[in-house]
């Protein structure tokens, strides 16, 4: 017997840029309030009706969940206005679960997807654990703009997935349809184009757009999703992505039984009823924007106007330094470094309590 077979598979014996979440509020040590702007979570808490759902099926935690997300994709399908069917609906255990659903999918040794930096690092660091090529095609300029001619020319016949953000974590800026567009006319049928659209409810620009128009067109395009931002239930870790029959049937068969718990499950789909907590959320975050704004031109601070529930900037220091400092004021900040946009720090829109706890200690540091 050859004694040269390995049991390892080569590309998981290397080191590769691994997803690494942002601390948790125990970590840091500070004698008074600890404002936690580093995770994008909610500033409001979790949907009432979330909430109240969950308390429903305390004393039921004895009984096996729903085999499959049959219920969650109906109710989605509903929330969409029907415009979708249920089939279209594929969920998992986060929108990072989604990501990793669609890397076993479709990426695997050999094979290539495309990423434009600064994004989100599972974009490189998943596929890069099945073996996957990953080629980075970065954003242009200021603007954090599509470069659609380096895309095309990046395409090959070993090309899978184009990952795209937008709103984009971690810059908080987005993509104008029309460069969607240009880009959806040049692709392959060969590739699929994944839109992670998680910060979509907190978008205004008249010209954003999410993959339900292309999806309705039936074009290979699949938007991610989560109830981690807008709901409030990052705790539960459930996303969820919508795509053409075909594309979600696939991927769908990759799905193991009972993989929602029956928490989650009913809480999100009593939290896509909840109007008036995600009213309440919006206007949280939109008049923390302008107040944010208003004080970061006031020092003179270089930051992003953003579409999303976070604002990035970048301190007139080094990032690390910054986190650091900043802990010393209870406040908690994400330095982006990792997810290519080096230097800049990314802040999570707070309760007004919170962004003038920031504000106050940006004064004290700089």
């Amino acid at each position: 017997m050859s004694q040269n077979i390995s049991l390892f598979k080569s590309h998981l014996t290397v080191e590769t840029p691994s997803y690494k979440g942002g601390k948790t509020a125990d970590e840091v040590i500070f004698d008074g309030p600890i404002y936690k702007m580093s995770s994008n979570e909610n500033p409001l808490g979790a949907s009432p009706k979330a909430i109240a759902a969950i308390q429903k099926q305390l004393n039921h935690l004895n009984i096996y969940p729903d085999r499959t997300d049959a219920r969650l994709r109906d109710a989605l399908s509903d929330f969409y206005k029907n415009k979708l069917s249920s089939e279209q609906f594929f969920s998992a255990n986060s929108g990072v679960g989604i990501l990793e659903l669609i890397v076993h999918g479709f990426l695997g040794e050999g094979l290539e997807c495309i990423t434009s930096n600064p994004a989100f690092l599972p974009y490189i660091s998943f596929p890069k654990k099945v073996g996957a090529i990953v080629k980075d095609v970065p954003l242009l300029g200021r603007d954090y703009q599509l470069n659609v001619e380096g895309i095309v020319d990046a395409i090959t016949d070993k090309t899978r997935v184009i990952w795209l953000c937008s709103p984009n974590n971690p810059t908080g800026t987005y993509l104008p349809k029309k460069d969607i567009d240009q880009l959806i006319d040049r692709i392959p049928d060969h590739v699929v184009l994944v839109l992670d659209e998680v910060y979509y409810q907190f978008a205004t620009a008249s010209d954003y757009t999410t993959a339900l128009p292309y999806v309705l067109e039936g074009k290979n395009v699949i938007g991610v999703n989560s109830f981690s931002k807008a709901y409030g239930l990052a705790g539960l870790r459930v996303g969820y992505a919508y795509s053409t029959p075909k594309i979600a049937r696939y991927i769908s068969k990759l799905q193991r039984p009972f993989y929602i718990n029956i928490i989650a499950l009913e809480a999100t789909i009593a939290a896509l009823q909840d109007d008036d907590f995600l009213e309440r959320t919006l206007t949280t975050v939109n008049e923390g924007k302008e107040y944010l704004y208003a004080e970061f031109d006031k020092l003179n601070i270089d930051y992003w106007k953003s579409q999303a529930n976070f604002i990035t900037i970048k301190p007139k220091m080094k990032d690390v330094l910054f986190e650091e400092k900043m802990m010393g004021h209870g406040v908690m900040v994400r330095p982006v470094a990792n997810f290519g946009a080096p230097d800049c720090v990314r802040i999570t829109i707070g309760t007004r309590e919170a962004n003038e706890a920031l504000i106050k200690g940006m004064k004290s540091i700089l």
